[in-house]
Formats: structure tokens, C-alpha cells, sequence
């Protein structure tokens, strides 16, 4: 028997009240934090189903790394607190991606 999964989605709000839909690519524990790597979620032409071109240039689309944070009891994701902490946990996340390719 055959089980297929799809992409998970998660919907995310900014600080200005603007939300918007990732497309979680892996997760990584790291110094007991949990990291999720994801991308904007592709659009789908409403009439066709079909997805809709995403200019991959485009600043909005790339990498997005959040973590996991508890706050009064409930699980948010914030971005990391400084550049040095999202570029360790780009670099892990990119060893990852790599050494899948090369499987």
C-alpha cells in the first residue's frame, strides 16, 4: 500500500497583520531550538489550478528560516535574533540540502 503526502503548508502573520502562506522544506534542532526552513508557498491560477510563475530573482521569494519560540505557554515562530545566529542556521540547513543531493 502506497501513501502519498503533500508539501506542509503554515500561515504566517507579520508585525504589520499581513499573512501569508510557507511551504515548510525541513526542520532542524540545533543547541535545543527547533529551526524550520521554508519558501513562499507557489500560487495557483484560480481558473486553471495551475501554479503560477515565481520569479526567483523577486527579494519576496527565497530560503525564509524561522524558529520556535514558547511564549506564554504557546509555540510561535519569530525570525532568528542576529545575523550571526541565521547565518549558522542557513549554513546547517544548506549542508543538509546538500548532502541529500549528492544521495
Amino acid at each position: 500500500m502506497s501513501e502519498e503526502f503533500g508539501p506542509d503548508f503554515i500561515s504566517v502573520t507579520d508585525e504589520d497583520g499581513n499573512e501569508f502562506e510557507l511551504e515548510l522544506v525541513d526542520t532542524l534542532e540545533h543547541n535545543g531550538i527547533t529551526y524550520y526552513a521554508m519558501f513562499p508557498a507557489v500560487a495557483e491560477n484560480e481558473e486553471t489550478g495551475e501554479p503560477v510563475d515565481v520569479d526567483a530573482d523577486d527579494e519576496e521569494y527565497g530560503l525564509v528560516i524561522m524558529k520556535v519560540i514558547e511564549e506564554n505557554g504557546e509555540e510561535l515562530l519569530s525570525t532568528p535574533d542576529t545575523d550571526e545566529e541565521l547565518d549558522e542556521i542557513y549554513n546547517l540547513f544548506m549542508e543538509r540540502f546538500f548532502e541529500d543531493e549528492e544521495e
